[in-house]
């Protein structure tokens, strides 16, 4: 893989201005921090824009600037919020200083053995469309849109400088995958990447990925606290990992002092990557890889009268659309149900959610349903959400939430 140059002189790239006008609704929720605006949104447009363009927004009454945001012809979101509170010179310093203040907020993690983390959280980090993670000293950017394309070189070369890196490898959503872009993916932005199969740690537990391989940008890092107080808990237990992907949960509670752990998931290619980071860390407890569908491996379980001390289900997310709540919430409600039967007494039930369009209250209002109708006696112990390094700045970024049950 190959070295591409990026932009070290901070040039700032040519883009065009348009000056907007948002419908008063629209207006109200930007001007209290929402960074969406979608084209139903927009009643004045001065000019046609490109992606990328920076779109001013002036108010409705008396045409002072309030927000800036980038222009998105293609899609429904139109205008992506970069900076709110009144006008903005938006340059090389003003993305510097963004970088860099999301780098400050992540650093605690570094202090506990975690060089793995995400550096730029999209709109909740002031980069709608835009995620940034770092492994080791390898980076990974990731596009959801081509607002900044524009800008990548700045960006790039800004990351590297903050945040050490040796390179950049770039990934792309599967729509621009789909499109006529000058970058595709897995291209090299910055540096020389000879494997994507990159090692690194958390809280010292070493882990493999595969950076263009693997889901989102190879790992799922905003687990990472439940990881480690899951492996706190874990000495002399026996431990049930579903929807496992690459065995994190299962790695951290072997490194733990698990007894044994059984690692579930549909696909045969996450577990044998979870076997490999089980043995990078060579822990003295049995590890057991189970593949298939999660919910008729529990009920094969349950008929064997197996039960474990803690029980992990971390599915996917089952409502990426409205048409698909219904349908998450009886699988989120079956899933509490397995897990509860699966679960020893006073033993303890992980059920995480990373879907949005459920909230922590209805997710925990399942549950509540569902122990009750099967007369599970039970203590919610507590309710973790996002990671440092997943702040949440608005109510569509807060996705994860995980319950602790203690099962009796």
């Amino acid at each position: 893989m190959y070295f591409t140059p990026v932009n070290t002189k901070g040039t700032f790239p040519r883009v065009r201005r348009l000056a907007i006008k948002l419908r008063p609704i629209a207006e109200k929720k930007v001007k209290q921090g929402h960074p969406w605006v979608f084209s139903k949104s927009i009643a004045k447009l001065n000019k046609k824009g490109k992606p990328g363009d920076l779109a001013i927004l002036f108010s409705q009454n008396d045409n002072q600037v309030y927000a800036i945001g980038l222009y998105d012809p293609k899609s429904p979101i139109r205008i992506k919020i970069i900076h709110f509170n009144g006008s903005k010179n938006i340059d090389y310093q003003f993305f510097k200083n963004k970088i860099i203040k999301a780098f400050k907020i992540r650093k605690p993690l570094f202090e506990h053995n975690t060089n793995a983390y995400r550096l730029i959280f999209g709109e909740n980090d002031g980069f709608p469309g835009l995620i940034v993670d770092v492994y080791s000293q390898v980076g990974v950017v990731k596009l959801y849109s081509e607002i900044w394309l524009p800008y990548l070189d700045i960006l790039v070369d800004q990351v590297v400088n903050i945040a050490k890196l040796k390179s950049i490898v770039l990934r792309l959503s599967r729509m621009l995958q789909k499109l006529d872009l000058p970058l595709k993916e897995g291209d090299i932005l910055y540096g020389y990447l000879k494997d994507p199969e990159i090692r690194f740690q958390e809280y010292g537990v070493h882990f493999q990925t595969h950076l263009l391989s693997g889901h989102k940008t190879g790992f799922f890092l905003d687990h990472r606290a439940n990881r480690h107080k899951v492996g706190q808990l874990s000495r002399g237990k026996e431990v049930l990992d579903v929807f496992s992907y690459a065995g994190s949960f299962s790695v951290h509670a072997l490194v733990g002092g698990a007894k044994e752990v059984i690692s579930i998931d549909i696909s045969k290619q996450a577990l044998q990557l979870a076997t490999i980071n089980v043995e990078l860390n060579n822990p003295p407890g049995k590890h057991k890889a189970l593949a298939g569908d999660a919910f008729n491996l529990l009920k094969k379980l349950i008929r064997e009268s197996r039960q474990f001390d803690i029980v992990v289900i971390d599915p996917p997310s089952f409502a990426k659309s409205k048409k698909e709540i219904e349908g998450a919430r009886k699988k989120y409600a079956k899933l509490a149900m397995l897990g509860a039967q699966l679960t020893k007494k006073e033993g303890l039930l992980l059920l995480s959610s990373c879907s949005s369009r459920l909230n922590a209250d209805e997710f925990l209002e399942l549950h509540k349903t569902e122990f009750r109708r099967l007369n599970v006696n039970y203590t919610l112990e507590s309710l973790t959400l996002h990671d440092i390094d997943h702040p949440v700045r608005f109510e569509e970024g807060r996705y994860l939430k995980t319950a602790y049950y203690k099962i009796h």
